[in-house]
């Protein structure tokens, strides 16, 4: 496996990637360099018939404190508009196998955002989420306040953004922002747990239906009913719809082979 600077890669197991976001001595500060790394990463696990999931997390203190304030301070308007950040959020976005993030500690701004990137987010209990950037006299600039409106509501996404201020792992699963609260040491084994139950799934109907599960937010509900029946309807030429249907009528396990 590749050596990269600001994050670890583990080899495959069960059909899961997993990814550590590995910048200690900054809070896992999302520099140009990591999500530049992690959109490689992405971009070969999507073409990989053997990943079938992937796991983002950091350590048990911290995922993502935020961006890299020091190399943001560097850039002039002329900088940030050649910024070529907003090509690698753009290919995280597009990755289209399931990511679950196992998030511990401080989730802020780019690492909140990131963590909203992933479609299933397991937290500690010691995790804090926010968007800060209204302190630094900026507002988040990776989604953040489209995803996190679409995600917790109005209000609270408004309150969040607006007064800088944090939200506990317990908030957030209240508002919806993730799905399960855990001990932080358990936060990446379960991860790793519903990572590896979703690799065993058939995998293109996987794929097809999250892509119909994020078009929700954002095109209208004829629209996506429309995209969700011709999902359906493909998935009934696939070898691994014929093979689910006879495992479960001759009561035994699936093999499920993307076909």
């Amino acid at each position: 496996m590749h050596n990269y600077q600001d994050i670890l890669v583990d080899e495959p197991q069960s059909g899961v990637l997993t990814i550590r976001l590995n910048r200690p001595e900054a809070y896992n500060a999302l520099r140009t360099q990591l999500l530049k790394e992690l959109a490689e990463v992405l971009d070969q696990a999507a073409d990989d018939s053997n990943i079938n999931a992937v796991i983002i997390t950091g350590s048990d203190t911290v995922f993502a404190a935020g961006a890299d304030i020091k190399e943001m301070a560097s850039l002039d308007a002329v900088g940030v508009m050649n910024d070529p950040r907003p090509t690698y959020w753009r290919r995280i976005a597009l990755f289209p196998k399931p990511i679950v993030a196992a998030v511990n500690g401080f989730a802020l701004g780019g690492g909140c955002e990131l963590m909203m990137h992933c479609d299933i987010v397991i937290a500690g209990d010691n995790a804090l989420f926010g968007q800060p950037e209204i302190n630094l006299g900026i507002i988040p600039g990776a989604g953040g306040t489209q995803r996190l409106i679409r995600t917790i509501g109005k209000s609270m996404a408004m309150q969040m953004v607006l007064s800088g201020e944090f939200i506990s792992a317990h908030q957030a699963l209240s508002f919806g922002l993730v799905s399960e609260v855990t001990i932080p040491e358990s936060s990446l084994q379960r991860a790793t747990e519903l990572a590896r139950k979703i690799a065993t799934k058939p995998p293109i109907a996987v794929r097809l239906a999250k892509e119909a599960l994020l078009k929700a937010y954002e095109t209208t509900l004829d629209s996506g009913l429309n995209l969700e029946r011709k999902s359906f309807t493909l998935l009934a030429a696939t070898q691994d719809r014929n093979e689910g249907i006879s495992a479960f009528m001759e009561k035994r396990q699936p093999n499920f082979t993307g076909k």
